[in-house]
């Protein structure tokens, strides 16, 4: 079964319980009042809290609250969609006296709401379901305006989600179900705490989180557990035992153990051993997320597994019952960092590096990784070419996309950030090396993003590489900064931690990729080419501008009595502009577009996505089928970068 087909079923319910799944943060009215100024004195745009940014986050907040709209109709909360100007100016004087009534009043509506679907569903229950429901019909949906309408949204999404589990995994169908349900109930009773306190951070929470989300698509308020992951996420590592985990309602089964970590290393604990106990307590009926709370634990630490292995086949299957003790140690999550190989090609070859994110730690760093790599192989082998994709790279550390842009400049502006009061602040590569001076493209596609678009752009500007891939990346030009350090130990702030956008960098020759994207030299259509992705596509973006081209380092923003003394070794082999070699370009274009009309199999990929137009899930189903079964991207860049090496008599 289709990965997205998948995704959009517990997309309804996963999408609005992440920060409930985690532990809610020690905030009350007044330190949530003070947590908005804060974050909104520091951002680019919206400095304080406006009718305008009222009105986004009252629909945000709603929104959040019932994505699947399949627990209000119009008229429940008919006075928070279409809000008075009155209405909007009591939220805004509630605020400076630090009070949030009106989003109370929304939750206590959530409850009620909650209360009359549970009963809904046992209506529901007594009837057969629908047949044949798509998961289009809830997308872009509008609240429903009676409850029969109501009703019938909520049968169909059953109907929706039994057939989806039966396609998947017919012999667990109604144990999937019952989790839905269960994760539902979760929900659910969050609302209905009888705990005043509980739920007054209930709501502060959604607070922030709407709050935060009406000022531009990248600004996010994150509970302590969630800003603990969202560096989980950045840096690609953990502490833990290193295995993946499934809820299976009966305990949690491993679905993989990661190669490399404490739990590979020891070869007790193997996939489909179902956990039953951590430390001796119980985790069946846990929510995953607790579970794994208590797996994790600091490097060196010992923790205990109690895990049911089924042996055997059939009527000699059985089940056995084990303790497996392993000590906790770091777990890198390599497949999710890098990739790099090597292609021969004439004397020599082509030289891979594929950059799932820009990382740093302690120990190692993705231009680290980069350097290394393509150092190995210069070692090993003649390198002629190298190619850089950065697909669906979405970003990570922007000191690391500097880094990596030095692996192939002498030095110079790579990346230029005006902040929210309008000061220019360049960063630059220093060291005046290369580890790479020769054919150079960098692979986009519209999944690129961030980090990933300086590195293209920076790159593009000094003319050291061709941009191949979709016609442009996804366009995020603004820079965010997060209040969680990453070289931090994973101490969060009890109150939460927040990522907000304090403006907009910029590569050397001053255009920024913000709205627009890196615009691609050699335009080679890949599985993104037709989706309507990007940063233009978001809610409440920023918009784009240009600031002087920096090429010629004036350093205006080093303070003036140091500049002196920085010119004179900084300004010695400045990475100068190469003008674009047209005629090459030209070849490579019409070559690449004569090898795209004469491939059979190309031809059927792109009539396919044209075909699947804007459908996401519709593309990932036909990745399934024959015709999109290649990389065709990734292979025209190879000829491409073959074709370099040959027109520039580099081989």
């Amino acid at each position: 079964m289709p990965r997205q087909l998948f995704q959009v079923l517990f997309f309804f319910y996963l999408f609005f319980i992440g920060f409930l799944d985690a532990k809610l943060p020690a905030i009350d009215s007044k330190s949530t009042a003070e947590k908005v100024q804060e974050i909104m004195s520091q951002h680019a745009t919206h400095k304080e809290l406006t009718p305008e940014i009222v009105k986004r986050t009252l629909g945000i907040y709603l929104d959040n609250l019932d994505p699947t709209k399949t627990y209000f109709i119009e008229g429940d909360i008919i006075e928070w969609l279409k809000p008075s100007d009155a209405l909007l100016q009591e939220i805004i004087e509630d605020y400076h006296h630090n009070s949030f009534v009106v989003f109370e009043k929304i939750d206590q509506k959530m409850a009620s709401a909650i209360l009359r679907r549970r009963e809904m569903e046992k209506q529901i229950a007594l009837h057969e379901l629908p047949k044949n429901v798509r998961s289009e019909e809830f997308k872009d949906i509008a609240w429903a305006k009676t409850l029969d309408e109501l009703m019938a949204r909520i049968t169909r999404l059953r109907a929706l989600q039994l057939e989806t589990f039966t396609k998947l995994a017919p012999e667990n169908k109604d144990q999937m179900m019952q989790l839905v349900a269960k994760r539902q109930a979760k929900i659910e009773d969050d609302f209905l705490n009888p705990d005043p306190a509980f739920r007054e951070r209930l709501t502060l929470t959604h607070v922030l989180k709407a709050v935060t989300a009406s000022l531009d698509t990248h600004t996010a308020y994150f509970t302590p557990d969630e800003a603990k992951q969202f560096m989980i996420n950045v840096q690609q590592r953990l502490f833990g035992i290193g295995a993946q985990l499934r809820d299976d309602l009966n305990g949690f089964t491993i679905v993989k153990v990661v190669e490399g970590g404490p739990a590979a290393e020891g070869k007790e604990l193997r996939a489909k051993d179902r956990i039953i106990a951590v430390n001796g307590e119980p985790v069946v009926g846990m929510d995953i997320v607790d579970a794994v709370d208590l797996i994790r634990g600091e490097k060196g630490t010992k923790v205990t597994l109690t895990v049911i292995r089924e042996e055997g086949e059939g009527e000699k299957k059985k089940e056995e019952k084990l303790d497996i003790t392993i000590t906790r140690g770091e777990v890198i999550l390599k497949e999710s960092r890098y990739e790099a190989y090597f292609i021969p090609f004439g004397d020599g070859g082509i030289a891979y590096l594929r950059l799932y994110s820009f990382y740093q730690d302690e120990e190692s760093s993705s231009t680290q990784d980069i350097e290394r790599e393509l150092e190995k192989m210069k070692q090993e082998h003649k390198v002629l070419g190298v190619i850089l994709d950065l697909r669906s790279n979405s970003g990570g550390l922007l000191t690391q996309a500097v880094s990596v842009t030095g692996l192939f400049i002498t030095k110079g502006t790579v990346v230029s950030i005006k902040d929210e009061n309008g000061h220019i602040q360049h960063l630059r590569d220093l060291d005046g090396t290369t580890v790479w001076d020769g054919p150079l493209v960098v692979l986009i596609n519209r999944g690129s993003a961030s980090a990933s678009e300086i590195v293209a752009q920076a790159l593009q500007d000094y003319g050291r590489a061709f941009i191949i891939g979709d016609d442009h990346s996804y366009g995020k030009g603004s820079f965010q900064t997060f209040t969680l350090n990453p070289s931090a130990t994973g101490n969060a702030n009890p109150e939460g931690e927040y990522k907000v956008t304090r403006g907009r960098y910029y590569t050397v020759s001053g255009k920024t990729p913000q709205l627009n994207g890196v615009q691609s030299d050699i335009v080679i259509p890949g599985s993104l080419s037709e989706l309507e992705i990007g940063e233009k596509f978001t809610k409440y973006p920023l918009d784009s501008d240009r600031i002087k081209e920096n090429y010629d380092d004036d350093l205006s923003d080093v303070p003036f009595t140091q500049r002196a003394r920085i010119a004179l070794f900084y300004k010695y082999d400045l990475q100068q502009k190469i003008p674009v070699n047209k005629k090459l370009l030209d070849l490579l274009k019409a070559n690449s577009a004569y090898r795209i009309a004469h491939n059979k199999l190309y031809e059927e990929f792109l009539a396919e996505l044209k075909k699947k137009g804007k459908n996401e899930e519709e593309i990932e189903e036909a990745e399934n089928k024959h015709v999109f079964q290649n990389d065709f991207q990734l292979e025209e860049a190879f000829n491409v970068m073959r074709d370099e090496i040959i027109l520039t008599n580099k081989h």
